[in-house]
C-alpha cells in the first residue's frame, strides 16, 4: 500500500468527520418547516415548496424589549426554526437578550452552536470557560458595538454591569443550538440527579444539595 493512498484515506476520512460534525448543507434552495407535519426526521419536515410564501421567510418582533421581571433579570427571545420556518436547514438562527441592571443570562452551553454576540446597548461581562483540565475562564466587559465569540460547547455567561438596560443580538451556528443551563440541569433534573453524588462531585454536604435541589 503506498504511502500517498495512505495518506489520501486518512485526509479523507478526517475532512469527512468535520462534515459529519455540522449541520449538512440543504440540498435544495429552501427547505421550510411543516409543524403539521407528522414526519420525524433530524429537523423539521419540508413544506410543499409550492405553497412556501414570503411570511414563511419573516419574522417581526426584535424590535419589542423582552421581560426581565424574573429572577435572573434577562429574557432571551429565539429566533428559531419553530418562529421563523424558513430557516429549517440553513444552519444558522439568532436570539434577542434582554437584561435589566446587573441582570444575568446565567452559566450555560449550547451544544450544537457556536455564538456570536454584537451588544446594541448598555455594558455586559462576557465569559467563556476552557475545557478540561485548564478550566480557564475567559472574560472581557463589553460596550455598545462591542462583539464576542462563545465558541461551540463552552460553559458561558453575560452580565449586565451597568445601571441601565442592557440588549445583544446573537446569531448561532445552528437552527437548533440548544441550550444547556448548568444550574438548571444539575440541580433541576427530573428525576433528580441523586444527593450522594451531587454531593461528592461538588464537596458539600448532602443537606447543601437538599436547599439546591428545592430551589430548581
Amino acid at each position: 500500500m503506498s504511502i500517498k493512498f495512505i495518506i489520501s484515506s486518512v485526509l479523507a476520512l478526517t475532512f469527512g468527520c468535520l462534515a459529519l460534525a455540522y449541520e449538512p448543507k440543504p440540498l435544495q434552495d429552501f427547505c421550510v418547516a411543516d409543524p403539521n407535519s407528522s414526519v420525524n426526521v433530524n429537523g423539521v419536515a419540508c413544506k410543499n415548496p409550492m405553497q412556501v410564501q414570503a411570511q414563511d421567510f419573516f419574522f417581526s418582533g426584535l424590535h419589542l424589549r423582552g421581560n426581565t421581571s424574573n429572577p435572573l433579570g434577562s429574557r432571551v427571545t429565539p429566533v428559531f426554526a419553530t418562529q421563523l420556518p424558513g430557516l429549517n436547514t440553513l444552519g444558522i438562527s439568532m436570539v434577542r437578550i434582554d437584561y435589566a441592571p446587573w441582570g444575568l443570562n446565567p452559566p450555560h452551553t449550547h451544544p450544537r452552536a457556536t455564538e456570536i454576540l454584537t451588544v446594541l446597548e448598555g455594558s455586559l461581562q462576557v465569559g467563556f470557560v476552557t475545557s478540561n483540565p485548564d478550566n480557564r475562564l475567559v472574560t472581557k466587559v463589553l460596550q455598545k458595538g462591542d462583539v464576542f465569540v462563545f465558541p461551540v460547547g463552552l460553559v458561558h455567561f453575560q452580565r449586565n454591569v451597568g445601571n441601565g438596560y442592557a440588549v445583544v443580538i446573537a446569531a448561532l451556528s445552528s437552527q437548533s443550538p440548544g441550550a444547556i443551563t448548568i444550574a438548571n440541569s444539575v440541580f433541576g433534573a427530573n428525576p433528580p440527579i441523586p444527593r450522594d453524588i451531587l454531593a461528592k462531585a461538588f464537596q458539600v454536604d448532602t443537606s447543601v444539595v437538599d436547599q439546591l435541589q428545592e430551589k430548581f
